[in-house]
């Protein structure tokens, strides 16, 4: 097998792991759920300032009253976790190998504001598709990482943790656990992890799949917009002038912001669950896609960890290359693409050739939006067997 070109050949030990959340910490959020100094309510009456103040005082005393983490813990440690060091980094990771011998390797990453828990409906169906309508040959042996400083992985504490390196991150992960062929996959920041591997094309990945592809508009397209060139600029200039907000915060002051986020769970979850808002394909409201107990169990993630800070520096580790490590490189490998109609930008085919060489698949879908697997995890799964069934191990 070929050697990471990180300080962490293969072979490094990877270690078995537990999360044991210290009952002290949950009486901590207790105490300061019960204590929250709030803000007077918004003057429009809706989402338009952000998270409506009747809707998270409810969120609190839903969290403080009826929300069990041990629940969420429990289920999470039915999964295999392990740890691996790159680079002086512990990297959590979920390894889920399929009963199935020839499953396919993947590796899967999430974004911000999400976690492994977005993955949680979906590990099951890829792992062991015949109990979820499928076959053998659609099986996968699945590895879901903690992106550095994020979650249960160790936050950077120094400078340098951006796309690319996490991209080479992952290839090592998937040679240290024996795979030296495999496939990945990524939404939002883990669909440029995703194109990253592509870009850098190591010999080990041999194709990749988004459901949020990045590219520039084609000369065309501002020229002469078709229909679908139209919706990808309105949506386009709606994320720029009002949504965006957030990743300048985190592209530029993630230190300042941090420490309101991990000093108030209300403030952490309020940055969280505006964005579930905005980009799932709720019909006005994120709780007809998802429950509160799972969108709690992702906030959990972020306040457990305390990865207020740490997570926001992504951005500004990447915010220069955003969704790839050169944003005039391409993407040679065989690449799959599912479009979600309620994406933040829903990337048109034509825009999406500009950097993706060889596209193989290409799905355009009636439902769904930012956060696929968690928001439509059958449509997701079949997406999964769908495109890796185009492409050669």
């Amino acid at each position: 097998m070929t050697k990471s070109s990180l300080t962490s050949p293969v072979g490094t030990k990877i270690l078995p792991y537990q999360i044991n959340i210290a009952e002290d910490a949950l009486e901590d959020l207790r105490h300061r759920l019960r204590n929250t100094r709030w803000p007077e309510a918004e003057t429009p009456n809706s989402w338009k300032q952000g998270v409506p103040l009747a809707y998270l005082k409810d969120v609190c005393r839903y969290w403080l009253e009826d929300y069990d983490w041990r629940e969420t813990e429990n289920r999470l440690n039915k999964l295999p976790q392990y740890t691996l060091i790159i680079d002086e980094l512990n990297i959590h990771f979920v390894h889920v190998r399929s009963p199935h011998r020839n499953a396919r390797p993947l590796i899967m990453t999430y974004g911000w504001p999400g976690s492994i828990v977005e993955f949680l409906k979906v590990i099951e169906p890829l792992t062991q598709p015949e109990l979820h309508g499928g076959s053998a040959e659609d099986a996968f042996h699945l590895v879901c990482p903690c992106l550095p400083g994020f979650g249960f992985s160790d936050k950077p504490l120094t400078t340098g943790w951006g796309v690319g390196k996490i991209a080479k991150a992952w290839n090592a992960i998937m040679l240290s656990l024996g795979y030296d062929a495999y496939f990945a996959q990524g939404g939002d920041w883990g669909s440029a992890v995703t194109t990253a591997i592509g870009m850098q094309n190591l010999g080990q990945c041999k194709g990749i799949h988004v459901n949020m592809p990045s590219s520039r508009p084609t000369a065309e397209a501002l020229a002469h917009p078709d229909k679908k060139d139209q919706t990808a600029l309105a949506r386009g200039k709606y994320y720029n002038d009002w949504d965006s907000g957030y990743s300048k915060l985190q592209a530029t002051r993630p230190q300042t912001l941090g420490y309101a986020l991990v000093d108030s769970p209300i403030g952490q979850a309020a940055w969280i669950l505006e964005k579930f808002q905005s980009w799932t394909d709720c019909d006005g409201h994120l709780e007809n896609v998802l429950t509160r107990n799972e969108l709690l169990d992702n906030v959990m993630i972020y306040w457990l960890t305390a990865s207020g800070a740490s997570s926001g520096r992504l951005y500004w580790e990447s915010f220069g290359t955003a969704f790839s490590p050169d944003a005039d490189a391409f993407v040679n490998l065989p690449t799959g693409c599912s479009i979600f109609p309620k994406e933040i930008v829903p990337t048109p085919r034509s825009w999406a050739e500009q950097r993706y060489k060889n596209i193989v698949y290409w799905n355009e879908l009636d439902k769904g939006g930012h956060f696929a697997a968690f928001e439509q995890p059958q449509l997701f799964v079949q997406e999964m067997r769908n495109c890796f069934s185009q492409m050669p191990l």
